[in-house]
């Protein structure tokens, strides 16, 4: 029998390191919408709910048939968690829906390198996987080895993890990828147990809700944009699967 799974949208209005980057124009068309259309042309995946405070996203939404969920006040501040904002859509689509779903494909409104086969072979994953709690897309990104990151120490920089963290530092050299490879959850999608929304405290940090058993769903690269120089990777991320301004993907 087929997995029971929905899809929660999410994007608030008030972005401080990028302004407006849930609402902008790319290829021709708002960036959430990307994210919408790989939840509707995915042959796994049932109704999608958008999470806002944001009536411009709330439109978008609507032009889509899609059921809006009005985050709460507290739920918008810029202190405010991700993952609270994310259980509380859920409740929501739960006592809409009247039922709880068997997984979750959690995605954003700013996060447009996604697309339908990557949320199939994710939920595919799960149920071929059912020790598994989610399925999430990584990108691989030797050079950002935790051997490689650093803190300030005063006015020098120094280790951010312990060389030690690594084993015998002798051991250790300047090759990106002599300590193996380093995946990154990109947060282009996550799609999870339900089950982790509901005991998000028993999950692992920093993406609680994933769990503690993560399969990746391999990605060349993605996100979520924060930052202008996301704009243009996540341009060309779209131009190499089949988008411009007049086509998308899933034209043919």
């Amino acid at each position: 029998m087929a997995s029971d799974v929905i899809a929660l949208l999410l994007g608030r209005k008030g972005s401080k390191g990028l302004p407006g980057k849930n609402t902008m124009t790319m290829l021709g068309r708002p960036i959430m919408h990307y994210p919408i259309l790989a939840a509707r042309h995915a042959r796994t995946v049932g109704e999608t709910y958008v999470s806002t405070d944001d009536e411009t996203i709330a439109a978008e939404a609507r032009d889509f048939d899609l059921p809006v969920i009005e985050r709460p006040p507290e739920l918008c501040t810029d202190s405010a968690l991700f993952e609270h904002a994310l259980v509380h859509a859920y409740d929501e689509a739960v006592r809409t829906r009247g039922r709880r779903p068997d997984m979750v494909a959690v995605l954003m409104c700013n996060a447009p390198t996604v697309d339908a086969d990557m949320l199939d072979r994710a939920v595919t994953a799960l149920e071929d996987d059912p020790d598994a709690d989610s399925a999430v897309t990584v990108s691989l990104l030797n050079m950002y080895s935790p051997l490689r990151a650093r803190r300030l120490d005063g006015s020098y920089l120094v280790p951010f993890v312990p060389f030690e963290t690594f084993g015998d530092p002798a051991t250790l050299n300047c090759d990106r990828d002599s300590q193996g490879d380093c995946y990154f959850a990109d947060m282009s999608h996550s799609v999870t147990r339900s089950y982790w929304l509901e005991h998000l405290d028993e999950g692992m940090l920093p993406q609680r809700w994933m769990g503690q058993r993560i399969l990746p769903v391999h990605h060349t690269f993605g996100g979520d944009i924060d930052l202008p120089w996301q704009i243009d990777t996540s341009l060309s991320w779209l131009a190499e699967h089949g988008f411009t301004d007049d086509r998308t993907a899933y034209d043919d």
